[in-house]
Order: structure tokens, then C-alpha cells, then sequence
């Protein structure tokens, strides 16, 4: 898969959370973490990522990847609940890019 895939993958699925949480649909996951606001979402950050360090320590490929993908999907609606865009992202990252620590 080649870097920009990557990052199309992870736009896509930013997309899909922003119309999900534009259709206002009822059964939607997506809605119902957006409604129950803040902290239920900050509870799942922690959770996914309590999850994914469990599973990478003692769990097999196959869990870590499944943690993973929670915690990625779990951060992406964080950042749409907080305005922060992929693009937004993106130009943090670049700017760190060539910084020597």
C-alpha cells in the first residue's frame, strides 16, 4: 500500500464520521458517541487504548490490528467532536517533520 493510500483511507473514514454525524440517524455508533458528548468519548480513548497496549504486549497480531482499528476510529470522531480536521493534522505533522530534537 503506498503512503498516499494510507492517508486517503484515513480521509475516507473521517468522511464517513463527519455524514454520519450530519444524517442525525438514530442507530448510528457514530451519533450516539457525538451525543453523549466529551467524556464518553475521552472514556472510549481510554478504553481502545488501554485495549490496543494489552493486546500488543500479550495478544496476537490479529487483536493488536482490531485495537488498533478501534482506537484510529475512536480518535477520528474525538477530532471531528472537537472541529480538528484531517487537514489540520496533517499541517501540525508537517511542521514537526524536519525538526531535529
Amino acid at each position: 500500500m503506498r503512503k498516499q493510500d494510507s492517508l486517503d483511507f484515513i480521509e475516507e473514514l473521517f468522511s464517513t464520521i463527519r455524514n454520519r454525524a450530519k444524517s442525525k440517524k438514530k442507530n448510528s455508533y457514530t451519533n450516539l458517541l457525538l451525543k453523549k458528548g466529551k467524556n464518553k468519548i475521552a472514556q472510549k480513548i481510554g478504553e481502545e487504548s488501554t485495549e490496543l497496549i494489552i493486546d500488543y504486549l500479550n495478544g496476537s497480531k490479529k487483536r493488536t490490528v482490531e485495537e488498533a482499528s478501534d482506537l484510529i476510529y475512536h480518535l477520528l470522531v474525538l477530532l471531528y467532536s472537537k472541529k480538528i480536521s484531517i487537514k489540520d493534522i496533517k499541517k501540525e505533522l508537517t511542521k514537526r517533520k524536519n525538526v531535529r530534537r
